[in-house]
């Protein structure tokens, strides 16, 4: 059931179809990942919104789908240009699940940040993106982003 659950939100995903990823997702749901941080319900909703309007040349692949109880995992990949720069990025994200009501409870992201952002962000990320104060910098931008997008809608 879960499985299925997961392979639905990312065939969204694929299609950038936030509203139907949203429809996945509890009303409460909590996500996290090293770009954002934390972020419940709405602004959880809005964050995937806001990147699949974005994210002009976004490419998903998604796989190692599996579930037990009310626990999943799977793999995805994301491809995409990073705007500020224009450089190309190739993220690769292990998710985890937590399941309530029939829907994602919880859900988090975990992927390499210093990887990341030498990708996003040439010379600046491999010399900074391994630090605390990098991750914090970013989760304010992200955050400040995700209030503008808000601000629009």
């Amino acid at each position: 059931m879960y499985e299925h659950l997961i392979e639905s939100f990312y065939q969204a995903f694929q299609k950038r179809d936030a509203e139907g990823m949203a429809a996945f997702y509890h009303p409460q749901v909590v996500f996290r990942d090293p770009a954002f941080g934390q972020l419940q319900g709405e602004d959880a909703i809005l964050m995937w919104k806001m990147l699949c309007e974005s994210g002009r040349d976004l490419q998903i692949e998604y796989s190692s789908i599996s579930a037990k109880d009310n626990t999943g995992k799977a793999k995805w990949e994301a491809h995409y240009t990073f705007a500020k720069t224009g450089r190309k990025v190739h993220n690769i994200i292990d998710a985890q699940f937590e399941f309530e009501d029939g829907k994602i409870i919880k859900h988090t992201d975990y992927f390499n940040l210093h990887r990341w952002a030498r990708q996003a962000l040439g010379w600046q990320g491999w010399l900074l993106g391994s630090t605390s104060f990098f991750r914090r910098s970013l989760q304010k931008q992200t955050r400040r982003a995700l209030e503008r997008y808000k601000a629009k809608k």
